[in-house]
């Protein structure tokens, strides 16, 4: 496949040449590819060319726009296995949870190329009755789309379609532990019908320089931005000198609280869902488990023994259920994590060790009795983990729940409907997962409160992010 940087419509080397950036499967530890390493004089071409594209492509008629979106979903959907492995192998994760990703991914295309006709736009008169007040939506401008490793075509997509929808051009900027997809979507949406200049890909491992000096270049009107909230307040702050319009999904520390009347099985398997999905490399996977007293010792036991059964090796074997970590720093981040509970009084019940294989493994792990102000639970773990606190009254979960920097998501499991709603309404996050373990949807408006970011992907609102109102004047006739 082609591992270049791809700017205004080809495939070309850096201005200034450099040792490209090796991609490593994190299951072998083998180099499986490399890709160009981009410098600041890319990066100037890239927004180049995302100028020189901006007007022609908004002046396109919505459906020419949406019809690229249509044909690239087409396209993901009919190559969507190929897809899969190669996010397999960059990434790591068990290629069921691979397969997921791309099928999620996709859809992102399908959905805004509906949304990229349903464009919204009034017309009224002005109550003294002296004009006609237009009011319309218009795209921001050039977009600058950088996209973190633990989802990389879902993040990709997530940002790519709303942006072009609405009639943007664009510069992305993968991350640099999987870049290989992202690259994959530019030749997809290239074959697609894209216009030259509209997306461009600029690939790096000197992140922070380049996306500082981008935020800077007046002509950067739009950032999304997927990743830590450490690196989104940076971020922020080099927005604000060229008030660039943002939109930001950041980290999150979802709790998952079990009350006292829900049904075990069901919360049981919501767990394994919300907690090892991708790994547990999710910003949405829930990262604080709290049980109600009454049944604390039953759900820790069944748990224990599900985590227990989870089958961890290489992501391309259809049987395994957990792959890999990414690179070594996040699997030594949670073994640290676990060791830190554990001094702390935490017990291991389930997991707790790399299964001796190698590559960065780690085992889906249970630690019972963690206490509420444990370093774990205030941090996000984005691994394998699932530390469980107990409490003893419903106004306690809510507390505890909401007691952290981070709103994205929470959990909640009860078979009482009533209650259910009247604690999701108390719980401060964007999202809520009412006994359900995924919430994920691209028809759903995805983003989180406090610090887990501004702004929201998906659903109708996503394309706002990307869309400026204007009102013009018009005499009444």
């Amino acid at each position: 496949m082609r591992t270049g940087l791809y700017v205004d419509g080809s495939w070309r080397e850096p201005a200034v040449p450099s040792d490209p950036i090796p991609v490593v499967d994190p299951a072998t530890l083998e180099v499986v590819g490399s890709v160009a390493d981009a410098g600041i004089a890319d990066v100037d071409a890239a927004i180049d060319a995302a100028e020189r594209a901006q007007q022609p492509w908004a002046d396109l008629p919505p459906r020419a726009r949406s019809e690229v979106l249509r044909r690239a979903w087409e396209l993901m959907t009919a190559e969507a296995d190929e897809l899969a492995r190669l996010i397999v192998r960059e990434n790591g994760k068990a290629l069921r949870d691979a397969r997921s990703e791309v099928t999620y991914a996709a859809e992102f295309f399908r959905w805004f190329a509906e949304e990229a006709v349903r464009v919204p736009g009034d017309m009224r008169r002005s109550p003294n009755g002296q004009n006609w007040i237009m009011v319309t939506e218009e795209p921001v401008g050039v977009a600058l789309l950088v996209t973190p490793w633990n989802y990389p075509a879902a993040m990709a997509t997530r940002k790519i379609a709303p942006a072009l929808a609405a009639g943007c051009t664009a510069v992305l900027k993968p991350a640099a532990e999987t870049p290989l997809t992202a690259l994959a979507l530019v030749d997809l949406l290239e074959r697609a019908g894209l216009p030259r200049g509209v997306l461009n890909v600029v690939c790096t491992r000197r992140s922070g320089p380049l996306v500082h000096h981008a935020l800077h270049d007046p002509r950067v009107r739009a950032l999304s931005f997927t990743g830590s909230t450490e690196v989104g307040r940076v971020l922020l702050a080099a927005a604000a000198d060229n008030v660039v319009r943002t939109s930001m999904e950041l980290g999150g520390n979802a709790p998952f609280v079990v009350l006292e009347d829900a049904d075990l099985d069901d919360a049981v398997e919501g767990l394994m869902v919300a907690k090892l999905r991708n790994g547990g490399s999710a910003c949405t996977a829930a990262n604080r488990v709290y049980v109600a007293d009454p049944i604390a010792d039953d759900f820790v036991s069944a748990v224990s023994a599900r985590m227990a059964d989870v089958r961890i090796g290489n992501g391309l074997d259809e049987e395994v259920e957990l792959g890999p970590l990414v690179n070594a720093a996040t699997r030594d981040k949670v073994a640290g994590l676990v060791e830190e509970a554990v001094a702390a009084g935490a017990s291991v019940t389930a997991g707790g060790d790399d299964g001796g294989l190698p590559g960065y493994h780690y085992r889906a792990t249970v630690l019972a009795d963690v206490k509420p102000d444990a370093a774990i639970l205030r941090t996000e773990v984005f691994g394998p983990v699932a530390p469980l606190v107990r409490f003893s009254s419903v106004e306690e979960a809510v507390a505890l729940a909401n007691d952290s920097e981070h709103g994205l998501i929470a959990y909640l499991y009860t078979r009482d409907l009533d209650r259910g709603l009247s604690v999701s309404r108390r719980l401060r996050a964007g999202m809520v997962g009412l006994n359900r373990g995924v919430v994920s949807d691209p028809a759903a408006p995805f983003g989180g409160v406090k610090q887990s970011g501004i702004g929201r992907e998906g659903a109708s609102e996503g394309i706002r992010e990307f869309l400026d109102t204007k009102y013009t004047a018009i005499p009444y006739r």
